[in-house]
């Protein structure tokens, strides 16, 4: 018999966290969607590094231990800033960006990790841990963390996966499962979020991560949260059959979302994606 999952505080953390995900089933993903690491479109500056904002030239870069270090080793977050390039294509102003905090954490495989909060809602009592799709990073993603974050209501962390954006190392699926335990763990220690207030959120290939996070060992069915799966029945790069799988196979599934006409990269597009959110997040956690 497979032996128990990861246990924290004697709770396991599918007794701990909320979950929603975008399906597939994470064992599948992995294996047949390539690992697509775009060029990293941001860079991790020092404090006496910082320069102006979006779009302007960036300042020379430091090597990149020490940039590390000093976002490892800073006083507290907001120890060191982001700067993005123009393919990041930023929505927002410096306002915003000046919420965003950046820094780096170590993986148990030693890779170094980079983790951004976004601070959409600070009286919320809710903060997603959000493991982005393929072919994207923090850079791209982050203008996407403000406006989901504000209208949802929910502060936001997130993280690259090894060998994405500022993260060293090369992505693989193991990788994968220790990149989102270090998010994990900085997510608790850095901002003390309690695990009841955590709502794991995967896109596309963070489902991987993501499910095996909330159940370890034997996948989605072990998952014992609450499960919301959000899926378009036009996915043109997953079946929408692996999105009917999952929900079959959650012990807790709510209400799933299929949205009619959605792709696979439009699905956050349509309205009644933000209203499923806010109705998961605002009804459906607070009375489970």
């Amino acid at each position: 018999m497979p032996e128990p999952g990861p246990r924290m505080n004697g709770f396991s953390l599918g007794e701990l966290c909320w979950l929603f995900c975008c399906p597939p089933c994470p064992s599948r993903i992995a294996a047949k969607l390539a690992f697509l690491p775009p060029e990293p479109t941001y860079t991790v500056l020092a404090p006496e590094q910082r320069g102006p904002g979006p779009g302007a030239p960036a300042p020379a870069p430091a090597p990149a231990a020490t940039a590390a270090q000093a976002a490892e080793e800073g006083a507290g977050p907001g120890a060191c800033s982001l700067h993005l390039s123009e393919r990041a294509d930023w929505q927002y102003s410096q306002r915003e960006l000046d919420a965003v905090e950046v820094f780096f954490s170590r993986t148990a495989r030693d890779n170094r990790l980079g983790c951004m909060f976004v601070r959409c809602a600070p009286s919320s009592r809710y903060t997603l841990l959000f493991s982005h799709g393929n072919a994207v990073d923090l850079g791209q993603m982050c203008s996407f963390y403000i406006g989901l974050g504000s209208r949802i209501n929910c502060n936001i962390f997130s993280y690259d996966y090894s060998g994405y954006g500022v993260s060293s190392g090369r992505p693989s699926e193991k990788n994968l499962y220790a990149d989102i335990d270090a998010a994990w763990q900085a997510l608790r220690t850095r901002y003390g979020v309690s695990p009841e207030n955590i709502i794991l959120y995967g896109q596309s290939i963070g489902t991987v991560p993501t499910v095996d996070l909330a159940s370890s060992i034997d996948k989605i069915s072990k998952v014992t949260s609450p499960v919301l799966v959000i899926h378009g029945t036009e996915d043109e790069v997953i079946d929408f059959s692996h999105g009917l799988a999952m929900y079959e196979r959650c012990p807790r599934a709510v209400e799933p979302l299929w949205v009619e006409g959605a792709g696979h990269n439009d699905i956050e597009l349509y309205a009644q994606y933000l209203e499923r959110l806010k109705q998961f997040i605002s009804h459906e956690l607070p009375n489970s």
